[in-house]
C-alpha cells in the first residue's frame, strides 16, 4: 500500500483548505444514478493519499473500494471516519480504544450501494413510502464545505439526481465534532425557497449501527417501559405497549418506539455503556437486528436509530435541526 501524507501549508487560508476536499472528493466520487439507483463508480487507483486539512482532520482514500473518506483524531487517542458517500460515520473509537460504530461485513464500500452500516442517513423518507427505501441521502456524495480541529461539515443540496427523486429546495449540512469524551453530530435541514409561503415535510433518521460484544449479551435502557412501540416484524404492523424496563434481543427485531430517545447502549463484555444522547429533534428511538442472518453478521452489531419519525415541516428561515451525541462511560 503506498500512503502519501500531503500536509496543507500552514500559510494556507480556510479557502484553500477546503478546496483540497472539495477538490479530491470530487475528483473520486463521481458517482451515477439511474433510475435511482447506484451505477458502480470507475476504477479507482490502489495508492491511498491522506491531505491533512485541519489539525486532527484528514482526507483519504480507502485502497479497498477507493472511496474518499475523512479521518478525525483526537490528542487523547479517539478517532472517527467518516466517508462522502452518504456522508456516513463508520467509525468511532473512544479515548479508551473502544470501538462503538459497527459496517456490516456484506458491505459494499465501492459506492455500488449506500454503506451498510455506520450513522447511515435516511432523509427526506424513513422507511418504505412514495420514494425510494430511507430516501437518497445516503446514496449521493455529500461536499466537504468546513473542516476545523478533529470536525468536519458536510453539505447536501439538490442536484438533478436528487430532483428526479424529490424536487425540494433543501439543504443539508451535517457536522461531525470529535472530542476526549464524545463523538457529536448535528443534522441541519434547511428549505432554501424563496416564497415566504414555501416549505416541504420530511423525515430524518441516522440508521446506527453499534458494534457490540455479541447481540444476546448487550442491553438497551431507557425510558422504554409503558411507551407505544410499532412492531414492523408483524403482518401487518401492529402497536403494542413495551411492558419491559431493559431490551434484550433474542429474535428477529424491528420497532419504533415513539417519544423515546433516551437510549443508552449496555455491553458487559466491554465494561463500558454509550449514552445514545438525542439532544434536539430526534424525538423516537427504532431498535434493528436482522437477529440469525450470519451473512450481515447480525451477533456483532445492534441498530438503535436516532429517529424524527412523523413528517416534520420546515419552511424558509426556519430550519429543523437534530442533534445526536455518542458518549460512553464505563460500567
Amino acid at each position: 500500500e503506498v500512503v502519501q501524507d500531503s500536509p496543507v501549508s500552514t500559510m494556507a487560508t480556510p479557502r484553500a483548505l477546503l478546496g483540497v476536499a472539495l477538490l479530491v472528493c470530487r475528483a473520486t466520487t463521481a458517482l451515477v444514478v439511474q433510475n435511482a439507483a447506484l451505477v458502480s463508480p470507475p476504477a479507482r487507483p490502489a495508492a491511498r493519499r491522506r491531505d491533512v486539512l485541519t489539525m486532527g482532520t484528514y482526507l483519504e482514500t480507502d485502497p479497498a473500494g477507493g472511496l474518499p473518506y475523512v479521518k478525525l483524531t483526537h490528542k487523547s487517542g479517539a478517532s472517527a471516519t467518516v466517508y462522502t458517500l452518504g456522508a456516513d460515520v463508520t467509525s468511532y473509537v473512544d479515548a479508551t480504544g473502544t470501538e462503538w460504530i459497527a459496517v456490516r461485513p456484506d458491505a459494499k464500500m465501492d459506492g455500488s450501494k449506500p454503506i451498510s452500516g455506520g450513522l447511515s442517513h435516511c432523509f427526506p423518507q424513513f422507511g418504505p413510502g412514495p420514494i425510494q427505501q430511507h430516501g437518497f441521502a445516503r446514496n449521493v456524495d455529500w461536499d466537504v464545505v468546513a473542516t476545523g480541529d478533529s470536525s468536519v461539515t458536510f453539505a447536501l443540496t439538490p442536484t438533478a439526481v436528487t430532483k428526479a427523486i424529490w424536487d425540494e429546495p433543501f439543504e443539508c449540512t451535517f457536522e461531525v465534532e470529535l472530542t476526549e469524551s464524545k463523538l457529536s453530530t448535528t443534522l441541519t435541514v434547511a428549505c432554501t425557497g424563496g416564497d415566504p409561503a414555501a416549505g416541504f415535510d420530511f423525515q430524518a433518521a441516522l440508521h446506527s449501527y453499534f458494534d457490540v460484544s455479541s447481540i444476546g449479551a448487550v442491553k438497551v435502557l431507557g425510558s422504554f417501559e409503558g411507551s407505544t412501540y410499532l412492531d414492523k416484524t408483524a403482518s401487518p404492523p401492529t402497536e403494542t405497549t413495551e411492558a419491559r424496563k431493559v431490551i434484550t434481543i433474542a429474535e428477529e427485531y424491528d420497532r419504533v418506539y415513539k417519544g423515546v430517545a433516551d437510549p443508552v447502549l449496555v455491553d458487559p463484555a466491554k465494561n463500558r455503556k454509550l449514552n445514545i444522547v438525542n439532544a434536539a429533534g430526534y424525538k423516537d428511538t427504532v431498535i434493528w437486528s436482522p437477529y440469525g442472518n450470519d451473512a450481515m453478521g447480525y451477533d456483532k452489531f445492534v441498530c438503535v436509530e436516532s429517529v424524527a419519525f412523523d413528517p416534520v415541516h420546515v419552511a424558509p428561515g426556519a430550519p429543523w435541526v437534530g442533534k445526536m451525541d455518542l458518549v460512553p462511560e464505563a460500567l
